[in-house]
């Protein structure tokens, strides 16, 4: 493995590892019980705090737009999100780590957050709000890099820098994916991934299963992606040097037509574990594109709606349910406190804003 592709590995895996592995922490499964929310958004922050952002994929941007569901998930689902119609929603393009300036196109991983609130006809649906509300999370990487916390918590310590050098360990690190044969999808994805040079040219994955709810009550597993309409041209696109490339390229397209992607939904079979987020799911899976994401405008995030939506994944409307998977159930945790920080640091600032008047 050549030098720059042993770093390119090493940050991508970092960006997706550590960040779940907090997830995990937060929630205290790590099998480290002096471990909290907190321990971990303190490790998260590093001895640089960036007061006042998101302790993770601190740089976005917010967009907003609608999803025209085409009807085809209705008869797997109750949510009405997906009977044939639009949904507007707020969201948030971004890029992976705790800096809000890193350059753009230096980012290993990149984002696309949604946040929808259905309005219901009945009164008593209406009044739970959160049963009408559906975040989605979605990163570039497919699959997680393995299945389990405790395999995280030691994939978290293969990764940790020598405290003398300040350098890791590569082999270690390989040493910890020769162990550990259910980090093959993942790295198969690395092998063939090249970012691309716009939020809009990515594909972007929910990466987690998730339950179906039926009218029956049945429930259907299945995992979804944000397919893009326009693909990249790859390298051979002139790139911008700019450190906020991508935030640029995605405003000047908004500024003559929407940004489209297809919302495709893979359905697991008997034979796929739904609660193992390390394992694809073969190509050949029953499919659905349920309809299309149109972005249609943007704002800095500093002024956008998405700056105070909290994106959990576990925020889900009625008619979807999570799997056990349990990376997926210790990420709220994390969110919250993260949430809290930057809550109280906005207050703060601002209320000394206003005894400084």
């Amino acid at each position: 493995m050549s030098q720059n592709n042993l770093w390119r590995y090493l940050v991508i895996i970092s960006a997706v590892g550590l960040l779940a592995m907090g997830f995990l922490y937060a929630a205290g499964i790590s099998g480290n019980k002096g471990v909290t929310a907190q321990t971990f958004v303190d490790l998260q922050e590093g001895k640089s705090v960036s007061m006042g952002f998101r302790r993770a994929h601190a740089k976005g941007i917010c967009v907003a737009g609608e999803f025209e569901s085409n009807g085809a998930l209705a008869p797997y689902s109750i949510a009405s999100v997906f009977q044939a119609g639009s949904t507007s929603f707020v969201g948030r393009f971004s890029i992976a780590g705790n800096n809000p300036i890193a350059p753009d196109l230096k980012a290993p991983v990149r984002s696309l957050a949604l946040g929808f609130y259905v309005p219901s006809d009945s009164a008593k649906e209406a009044s739970d709000e959160k049963d009408q509300q559906w975040r989605l999370a979605m990163n570039t990487p497919p699959v997680m890099a393995v299945s389990t916390p405790e395999d995280f918590y030691k994939q978290l310590v293969s990764l940790s820098p020598d405290p003398e050098t300040g350098m890791r360990d590569s082999a270690k690190i390989q040493a910890f994916f020769a162990a550990h044969p259910e980090s093959k999808d993942f790295n198969d994805w690395r092998a063939r991934y090249s970012p691309t040079n716009s939020f809009s040219s990515e594909q972007y994955h929910s990466i987690n299963a998730f339950y179906l709810i039926d009218e029956q009550g049945l429930q259907h597993a299945v995992r979804w992606k944000a397919v893009p309409r326009v693909q990249s041209l790859g390298k051979s696109e002139s790139v911008s040097t700019h450190p906020d490339a991508l935030h640029i390229d995605i405003i000047k397209k908004l500024q003559f037509k929407p940004v489209l992607f297809d919302l495709v939904f893979t359905f697991a079979s008997k034979t796929d574990n739904e609660n193992d987020p390390a394992i694809a799911w073969p190509e050949h899976r029953k499919t659905i594109n349920a309809g299309t994401i149109n972005v249609v405008s943007s704002q800095p995030q500093s002024e956008g709606a998405c700056d105070s939506i909290r994106f959990d994944p576990l925020i889900l409307p009625k008619g979807m349910e999570p799997t056990q998977d349990p990376i997926l159930h210790a990420r709220s945790a994390a969110y919250a406190d993260s949430y809290r920080r930057r809550a109280r640091e906005k207050f703060l600032d601002q209320f000394s804003a206003g005894e400084e008047k």
